[in-house]
């Protein structure tokens, strides 16, 4: 069963043990002083191990006195006015503790070698790029069904992804001929003038062409004419190809959330990039 999204008065949260945590994904920020303890209280009536959250500066307190310890902190991050600081509270020391700490180190220091090398190279010759819709949905979820054997949301599914497009995500993707080969979304926040770039696959015979490259730079420039100002990713910290993908497009590195995600069958750990565009 996937993990579930609720809406818990003006904020909205993830949660279930697919990933076995709470994702408080939006604020209002005046509940903050009392949604902090209606978390621990859902948090430990589950038996979740971690609660991650995505807070704005005038929050940060509030869950700080709660024990939530700062992971990733990104500028501007609501309206180019306000820092958003990502922040987590762990039930679980093993979860706490980070497995791989060198590899983590390697990916960074690998991406950041790499930071501003983007030569933005065209698509080769039969293959081209445009926005997907509700009829692309089928050949989307294959897409992902094939690259993922798990994903921290149910985009394994047609339908949820017809639903998210309703919504606020956006979707673009490669094609060969008739044949979706990659794609990526752009989880769009208008109020925040904000975006996570994410859900990134390419199949993988097609790896190594610049496709991810080719994406985010045709999303960039989409956000960037609706006047967003700040797109971030939270990528794969034991990989080194997403990490430096955005360190070649300008993003910088901002802090890993520890165990934070469930893909493809297990936790990992994940960084977080951003990157202001106005």
């Amino acid at each position: 069963m996937n993990d579930v999204i609720e809406q818990v008065g003006g904020s909205r949260i993830q949660h279930g043990k697919n990933n076995d945590r709470i994702y408080l994904m939006k604020l209002a920020p005046e509940e903050a002083p009392t949604l902090v303890p209606r978390l621990d209280l859902l948090a430990n009536n589950k038996g979740y191990t971690k609660i991650f959250a995505k807070v704005p500066a005038r929050a940060r307190q509030a869950f700080a006195h709660a024990g939530y310890r700062e992971e990733a902190r990104v500028p501007g991050f609501f309206a180019g006015r306000e820092d958003g600081f990502f922040v987590a509270k762990y039930f679980c020391p093993k979860r706490r503790k980070e497995r791989r700490p060198e590899t983590v180190l390697q990916v960074i220091a690998a991406a950041r070698a790499k930071a501003g090398q983007s030569g933005g190279r065209p698509l080769s010759e039969g293959f081209y790029l445009r926005r997907l819709g509700a009829p692309h949905t089928p050949a989307m979820a294959e897409l992902y069904r094939t690259v993922f054997a798990s994903y921290p949301f149910p985009i394994h599914d047609p339908g949820y992804l017809r639903e998210t497009l309703e919504d606020n995500i956006l979707y673009w993707g490669v094609f060969e001929g008739e044949q979706l080969v990659a794609i990526s979304s752009a989880e769009t926040y208008p109020a925040d003038l904000n975006a996570e770039m994410t859900d990134f696959a390419t199949l993988p015979s097609y790896r190594g062409a610049g496709l991810a490259q080719a994406l985010l730079a045709e999303m960039e420039g989409e956000l960037a004419r609706r006047n967003y100002r700040t797109a971030y990713t939270i990528a794969r910290a034991y990989s080194f190809g997403m990490n430096i993908t955005f360190a070649k497009h300008g993003y910088a590195f901002s802090g890993t959330l520890t165990h934070n995600t469930d893909i493809s069958g297990e936790l990992e750990s994940m960084n977080v990039w951003h990157k202001q565009l106005q």
